[in-house]
């Protein structure tokens, strides 16, 4: 492979690991890679995107998948079950990053009943076709990788990662736990037996809460690259080393351009969790205008020359066709749909 940013912070030798932050659906848009990457994050994977609706929807193509100048080293993450609808998707968006990735992991139901996500471990040919036709018709400069969860036995992992790497992989991201696993203990002895047994990077991904965690499991695994979800949600300050939300980044966030009121508050709801008081906390989750939420910041931090058109941001979500989005109900309040992140693991570690 010729020169590529993201085999190029693998090959750092000044860098411990590379620092990474999940993709997870509705979350990891450009606003909010925009202000982890102030914080000492490495490397950024896009939300999920349905490969299906990505090519065949305009809709799809103007929403789910924006970018500016800045925003690089990018990994655009698709879900697909099959070699086409990956490799069209792939070619359709991949002058605008640096590689593409597989989702392999999603144990949603839904997921599971249309083959995707998890589901494709139990297919490993549909993977390798994936790989192997990305890399017959997209430029060699650009990275394929596939994030997948552990099968029932080690040896069994080990093995598909082995026929993934054959395939052509550039990196692989290993999610430490089974298909039907939640709030288990990730297998770190797994992931350590796995990235000794391949020879390209691998990325660990699980249990990252923060920056003492990454470096502890780096140091045990040998993984060239730690990925966080839910740990950088609440705290995009986490690989900076902080152990929660530096107020800085809520001011951050109240002066990056927002397009979306939902996921604008959303964010804030869980940066916000260990800075506010629980009966302060509740009414601020419960918050319904935009004009709201910015006073409410102002009254409580004191932050100053908060971005003006964040003040008027609308209600109504972004969203496409497709098998995942009639999933997502544009409906949900902002309760529900953070416990949807507590809940549905593979919004973010899939």
């Amino acid at each position: 492979m010729t020169s590529n940013p993201v085999i190029e912070l693998f090959n750092d030798q000044n860098k411990q690991f590379v620092k990474v932050c999940a993709p997870m659906v509705r979350y990891s848009k450009l606003q909010f890679r925009k202000l982890i990457r102030m914080y000492d994050c490495d490397l950024c994977f896009t939300p999920m995107i349905m490969a299906d609706s990505y090519v065949k929807s305009i809709k799809a193509r103007e929403h789910e998948f924006t970018i500016d100048t800045n925003d690089r080293p990018l990994i655009v993450q698709f879900g697909a079950n099959n070699a086409s609808d990956f490799v069209n998707a792939s070619n359709l968006i991949i002058t605008h990053c640096d590689g593409v990735d597989l989702n392999c992991g999603c144990p949603q139901r839904w997921a599971l009943n249309d083959g995707y996500g998890a589901q494709l471990l139990k297919n490993p040919e549909i993977i390798k076709d994936c790989v192997r036709q990305f890399r017959n018709r997209i430029p060699s400069n650009k990275t394929i990788s596939v994030k997948l969860r552990l099968l029932d036995d080690h040896r069994k992992s080990v093995d598909l990662c082995q026929k993934v790497e054959a395939a052509g992989v550039s990196f692989i991201t290993v999610h430490g736990r089974k298909t039907l696993q939640k709030n288990d203990p990730i297998d770190q002895e797994c992931i350590k037996l796995i990235n000794e047994s391949v020879n390209v990077p691998v990325i660990l991904n699980g249990d990252v809460k923060n920056l003492s965690d990454a470096i502890a499991m780096q140091k045990y695994t040998g993984c060239k690259g730690v990925m966080s979800a839910r740990g950088i949600l609440h705290n995009p300050g986490l690989f900076a080393g902080h152990n929660s939300t530096p107020l800085s980044a809520v001011q951050e966030w109240l002066n990056i351009h927002h397009t979306n009121f939902l996921w604008f508050h959303h964010h804030l709801v869980f940066m916000c969790e260990n800075l506010l008081p629980k009966n302060i906390r509740k009414k601020f989750n419960q918050l319904r205008k935009a004009s709201d939420v910015v006073s409410f910041l102002e009254d409580q931090f004191h932050i100053p020359n908060v971005l003006q058109s964040n003040r008027t941001l609308g209600k109504v979500p972004s969203g496409t066709s497709g098998a995942y989005y009639q999933n997502v109900s544009e409906k949900e309040t902002i309760l529900s749909q953070c416990e949807d992140v507590m809940e549905g693991i593979c919004l973010f570690d899939s």
